[in-house]
């Protein structure tokens, strides 16, 4: 078979490219050695948000361009986006109050027309931000945004999926060669697969895929972890924190799934995408962070969760991590069928990246390529406003109970009335909140296939759930189910 487009890696960036290209008319198959969103997507910060650090290095295009796409996928995954206060407090600040307070003008400013509240400073009635902290409670208030991250990769490979896309994850791609004007591919699936053009989209394996494949790269990835850490939470209200450290970083202090709060990140250099695992110093570092700031202190024995994402960051030779750019770069071979490779990149600017990488490879497809996704909704998205479909879907079923309700309505938005479209009942709770009913919507319409693909990334019902409920999951999942060529 014969695709116009042949992405391989199923994260951010690839699902997002299979989305823009489906959109545009071209056959597309995404083929991804694991669960989508199964490494550094799903182990992201957590956040949509313009990159307040990234001024500091100057990239002022990179904060204006997440700024603007932060306010697209605000009003495109309502149910996914939520608007995220952030409290800045000045002590053990190593920047001059002034300097932080320009930063925060300049980011407002680049911001433009947002719908977001604008930077100020703390005040005395604030005593719900500066109750939590010890010591000086000087500081400033700006906004930004938490997402699902797993979630909002699924919803691209959704959308892409409802438009013609093949998606494939655990397929491998074994090798690709040039013959003529095609890609020939061989696949872990056992088919052999040809397609005009060929992206490389494989996150922190781009340079091994590229080995892979023999070709020349000119650009150079520079692999750095980014771990966090979860404990019981450390403040109460459903604001986050910003807080700086003597190393010149700042780590992230965010509400978590009701109980828990979420500590990150670090900036590790790694040789390898396999050594994404937190280490016992990285934990350490995140706890004196953290015990910095709050009266509420928190220990090791505290930690329920931890992950560790590589960031595939391309290498501009800058000689510390942390000051490595974030923005993308897109490097297009032509040496025969075009192969587009993608360096670096981030989640806030995924859909953009995929509308430039369309714009790069669609004309050597004979595509006729514009916007397509800009102003475009996800799966689930198309609501007014979330607050008002929660208050729908608590009284249009009440048998979900309010906790699951609001739960179940930002994980699928719209799509639940089609996930319970003449259920008056969801059955037994297996644990968590979790029924079969749910299960089977993520086997049958979301390539899950795992109880990890469940309880961690469709869901993280896993730091809920008691010891069992995996193997009733593996059960629900064992069941039969149809396959079809753009879904499960």
């Amino acid at each position: 078979m014969t695709y116009d487009l042949l992405i391989v890696g199923g994260g951010i960036n690839g699902c997002a490219i299979a989305r823009e290209a489906s959109l545009l008319g071209l056959k597309v198959l995404l083929v991804e050695k694991d669960d989508l969103a199964g490494h550094t997507s799903s182990a992201s910060t957590k956040l949509i948000h313009g990159g307040l650090r990234y001024l500091e290095t100057y990239e002022f295009r990179l904060v204006r361009e997440a700024l603007h796409e932060r306010e697209r996928l605000l009003d495109a995954a309502p149910h996914l986006i939520r608007p995220l206060t952030f409290v800045l407090p000045h002590a053990h600040s190593v920047r001059p109050w002034w300097i932080v307070r320009l930063g925060l003008h300049i980011y407002d400013l680049l911001a433009g027309g947002t719908s977001l509240p604008r930077s100020r400073g703390l005040r005395r009635g604030d005593k719900a931000y500066t109750d939590p902290l010890k010591g000086d409670h000087r500081g400033f208030v700006y906004s930004d945004c938490r997402v699902d991250d797993a979630r909002l990769t699924l919803a691209n490979a959704i959308d892409a999926g409802q438009h013609g896309a093949e998606i494939a994850p655990r397929t491998e791609l074994l090798s690709a060669r040039r013959e003529g004007e095609i890609w020939r591919a061989e696949l872990s699936d056992g088919r052999t697969v040809e397609a005009r053009g060929l992206v490389n989209a494989a996150g922190p394996w781009v340079r091994a895929l590229l080995d892979k494949l023999a070709i020349a790269r000119h650009s150079q990835v520079r692999l750095v972890k980014g771990s966090h850490i979860v404990v019981p939470k450390l403040f109460d209200g459903d604001h986050a924190y910003i807080l700086q450290q003597p190393d010149r970083r700042i780590v992230f202090a965010i509400p978590y799934e009701g109980e828990f709060t979420e500590i990150g990140t670090t900036d590790i250099p790694v040789e390898r995408p396999e050594d994404a695992v937190c280490s016992e110093e990285e934990q350490l570092y995140l706890l004196e962070a953290v015990n910095r700031y709050f009266t509420r202190q928190a220990t090791s024995q505290d930690i329920v969760w931890c992950w560790s994402g590589v960031r595939p960051l391309h290498d501009d030779g800058a000689a510390k991590a942390q000051a490595v750019t974030r923005d993308y770069v897109l490097e297009l071979d032509e040496a025969g069928p075009p192969l587009l490779s993608i360096f670096g990149g981030k989640i806030t600017t995924a859909r953009a990246l995929a509308e430039e990488a369309l714009a790069k490879i669609g004309p050597l497809l004979g595509t006729e390529v514009e916007p397509v996704t800009r102003a475009r909704v996800f799966p689930g998205g198309a609501m007014a406003e979330f607050d008002k479909f929660l208050a729908t879907a608590k009284a249009r079923w009440p048998f979900l109970g309010d906790a699951r309700a609001e739960r179940m309505a930002h994980a699928y938005g719209c799509c639940l009335g089609d996930m319970l479209k003449g259920v008056t009942d969801l059955g037994e709770d297996l644990g968590a909140g979790l029924t079969a009913t749910e299960i089977r919507w993520m086997r049958d319409h979301e390539w899950a296939r795992t109880a990890e693909d469940v309880l961690w990334r469709r869901s993280k019902l896993g730091l809920h759930a008691g010891p069992d409920l995996a193997a009733k999951v593996e059960a629900v999942l064992a069941e039969r189910t149809e396959v079809t060529a753009n879904g499960p």
